[in-house]
């Protein structure tokens, strides 16, 4: 079956930098594009960044773009986001996500908090 597990949150400092990873397994990793969404309380989930399995075309939320960073290693089946230049508007819950075969895979999340 189809994992995603998240791994990297945690506590940072305005300004501050962390990377998040996403190991999946259950299916040909190499084949499907991959997305990151953020969570944050009282709103609705929203698209950070998607990478494409073709030539690994990225794309960004406004919000992130210039700071945020989503790349993959097909060889180890993981998805990372390299999240700098973090401010505290971006402290939410972050979900890897793919689409395998019309159905819609999430991870269990890691907490990004940016605080002071």
């Amino acid at each position: 079956q189809v994992q995603l597990v998240e791994s990297g949150g945690g506590l940072v400092q305005p300004g501050g930098s962390l990377r998040l990873s996403c190991a999946a397994s259950g299916f040909t990793f190499s084949n499907y594009a991959m997305s990151w969404y953020r969570q944050a309380p009282g709103k609705e989930r929203e698209l950070v960044a998607r990478i494409t399995h073709l030539r690994s075309s990225t794309t960004y939320a406004d919000s992130v773009k210039g700071r945020f960073t989503i790349s993959r290693d097909n060889a180890k089946n993981t998805v990372y986001l390299q999240m700098n230049s973090l401010k505290p508007e971006d402290t939410a819950v972050y979900y890897c996500n793919t689409y395998v075969y019309t159905i819609t895979y999430w991870g269990q999340g890691t907490q990004v908090t940016v605080s002071s």
